[in-house]
């Protein structure tokens, strides 16, 4: 059996930040004004072991704040380490921040060259993928204007088709791929699957989770700039949504221990993912929603829903009025606000009574995600007939984003989960 060759190594990579609470304390600092550290240390990362082989696919997930991009900026040159050893095998295209080596003032052919030249490409291989950068762009003539003219649709399709179409020998996307409009978009994936299938090495980082379910044969999981493991994408993503509710098990090795205290933040910062602070809400308030939210199959708090799994919405209502019969209802957009789907109690025969000034009612809806892989957003609603007249107590819109993780979509918007034979 062949040995699998390493194309990035990382081991024990740290970095810290110092943090200054004014400018003047770095200065007394640098200068040696100070006898006393005037600075907090922060580590963007703290001991990360990642090795990346040819051909592989791998993704990189975690909150906000976890390291992710830092990691691929230091993989890439942009950051220089503060501690640990990085070894690269193979020509790197970073797809992290977009056009951020484009000179305005230059038109786009210049910058094309401007930034081939960047990634270490002489003009000869540069004059043999113009003709695939320009088709991939797809900006007409306005190629040969300076880049200040463009839109910034133009300017981030130019900067993708350059970083993308430069074949290198290892690619490092981070959230590139949700760029430009769903055509330029649908390119991109297909390029991305060109490059799978080519047998090139990947590192992708990504909140969609559908994407990084799809396309990555390993996933690393990264928190507060720690590693805190790495598997197959269902067993991370998985263990992602733990850490997003504080309910991970962190192993306790050098590597990976977390304090408590440590866990129990990201927790509390992360239970609130997924709630729309500015929701739309109107009504009556002869009934409130309040504590809202999303579990898996396994009574586990998360807005990623994997699927084909069955999961629960949640929600409590408080009443202030007797009701004769109170409706409970939610609905499902997409991010465009197209509604997609939805029921309440009436249609489900659930509850058909009334209720008193004072009571308090928890509801659930439980069902199987058939959604296709994607991000979706909910509405909440209390409502009723009183003397044939139809009330709303209390709507809440878009109060709540549900992630759909999926390894195989369909046409539109849900899975019909047909079984296919063919004699």
């Amino acid at each position: 059996m062949e040995e699998k060759k390493i194309a990035i190594c990382a081991e024990q990579i740290t970095k810290v930040y110092k943090l200054y609470d004014k400018p003047s304390d770095r200065m007394k600092e640098a200068l040696g004004l100070s006898r006393k550290k005037l600075h907090k240390e922060h580590y963007a990362l703290k001991g990360v072991d990642m090795t990346v082989f040819q051909g592989e696919t791998v993704g990189i997930i975690g909150t906000n704040g976890s390291g992710k991009s830092t990691i691929l900026k230091i993989i890439t040159g942009v950051l220089n380490p503060t501690g640990g050893h990085l070894t690269v095998n193979g020509r790197i295209s970073a797809l992290l921040e977009l056009g951020a080596g484009f000179n305005m003032e230059y038109n786009g052919i210049e910058n094309i060259y401007l930034n081939g030249t960047m990634m270490g490409f002489s003009e000869k291989e540069i004059d043999a993928k113009l003709d695939d950068i320009l088709q991939f762009a797809d900006i007409g003539d306005y190629v040969y204007q300076p880049c200040k003219t463009y839109s910034s649709g133009m300017f981030v399709r130019l900067a993708f088709a350059v970083a993308i179409n430069i074949e290198p020998e290892i690619l490092i996307v981070d959230e590139a791929l949700s760029v430009g409009d769903v055509f330029f978009q649908a390119k991109c994936y297909h390029k991305f699957e060109e490059f799978k299938k080519m047998g090139k090495t990947i590192l992708f980082v990504s909140h969609d989770l559908s994407s990084i379910a799809k396309y990555c044969d390993r996933v690393i999981l990264l928190n507060k700039g720690h590693k805190l493991g790495e598997g197959n994408p269902k067993e991370m993503i998985d263990a992602y949504k733990q850490v997003l509710v504080g309910q991970y098990v962190v192993p306790e090795t050098e590597d990976t221990l977390l304090e408590d205290s440590e866990i129990k933040e990201a927790a509390q910062k992360a239970s609130g993912m997924g709630v729309n602070p500015d929701a739309l809400e109107y009504g009556t308030k002869a009934a409130m929603i309040s504590d809202y939210y999303i579990t898996d199959k396994r009574g586990t708090r998360t807005t990623a829903i994997i699927k084909g799994e069955e999961f629960t919405i949640h929600y409590s209502v408080t009443f202030s009025q007797d009701i004769p019969a109170p409706i409970f209802a939610f609905t499902v957009k997409n991010i465009r606000g197209t509604e997609i789907t939805g029921t309440n109690s009436m249609f489900e025969k659930a509850f058909l009574k009334g209720v008193k000034a004072g009571e308090k009612k928890e509801v659930t809806f439980t069902q199987k995600m058939d959604l296709q892989g994607g991000e979706y957003l909910l509405s909440f609603g209390v409502t009723g007939y009183e003397k044939e007249k139809f009330e709303v107590y209390h709507r809440l819109y878009d109060v709540l984003n549900i992630t759909v993780v999926s390894d195989k979509d369909t046409v539109g918007y849900y899975d019909m989960n047909s079984r296919v034979e063919i004699k």
